[in-house]
């Protein structure tokens, strides 16, 4: 198995693949470093509509993803592989951060499920299923397909041998905790009066180490 296995359950898969078989994330995968698979809910929905969801008890607008199908795609998972974490995009649950997401990537073999909500939200009755709850922050979206995307590119990166440079993500932002990176250049030295600092053209790396410390910020 890859390094990192995704499997994510989606009512659309259409909308996740453009993004995962692109730039680094294709190139993770075709390096064989992750892996991508996606379980379609519709397939485990009831009735000869396949239906995922229905109206919640004690009223309110909108539908709720019912629990049965979920229940259904996340064993039909876990049956290959029982080991499989699942992880739930939900405003209630831990805030997204870098070392989450260096935490996720240092695990070898792991197999993580995404599941996907949509509509005004789930049954609470899949809880018992989860093992990650994770928030993007004090917002909403439509669905769980930009959570998932968000999340496994943050991971993906992180994997050794994604990234072009050694260590080019130890001392990006973030990577500490709470540190912004210093500001970058590249050719031309002076656009439009715009110039590169002096430093960074002096060829001496300790100077150049020194600005770039000097240049980091630190959040609170």
């Amino acid at each position: 198995m890859a390094k990192i296995k995704f499997t994510i359950i989606t009512l659309f898969e259409d909308a996740l693949r453009p993004y995962l078989e692109t730039s680094m994330m294709w190139k993770a995968a075709k390096n064989g470093i992750v892996e991508f698979g996606f379980v379609n809910l519709r397939d485990f929905g009831l009735g000869p509509h396949k239906s995922v969801d229905d109206t919640p008890y004690g009223g309110g607008d909108g539908m709720l993803m019912r629990c049965e199908p979920i229940y259904a795609a996340i064993e039909s998972v876990k049956e290959k592989d029982p080991s499989a974490e699942v992880i739930l995009p939900t405003p209630g649950g831990e805030v997204w951060n870098q070392k989450i997401a260096q935490e996720f990537a240092s695990k070898e073999n792991k197999h993580y499920i995404i599941f996907c909500p949509h509509y005004e939200g789930y049954d609470e009755r899949i809880m018992p299923l989860i093992d990650h709850k994770i928030s993007l922050g004090k917002y909403i979206l439509t669905g769980g397909e930009l959570p998932a995307l968000i999340m496994i590119d943050s991971i993906v990166r992180l994997i050794p041998g994604v990234l072009g440079g050694e260590k080019s993500a130890e001392i990006e932002s973030f990577s500490d905790g709470n540190n912004i990176e210093f500001p970058q250049y590249t050719k031309p030295a002076d656009f439009r009066g715009l110039k590169v600092p002096d430093v960074l053209l002096s060829g001496d790396h300790g100077k150049v180490a020194a600005w770039r410390k000097a240049h980091e910020k630190h959040t609170k």
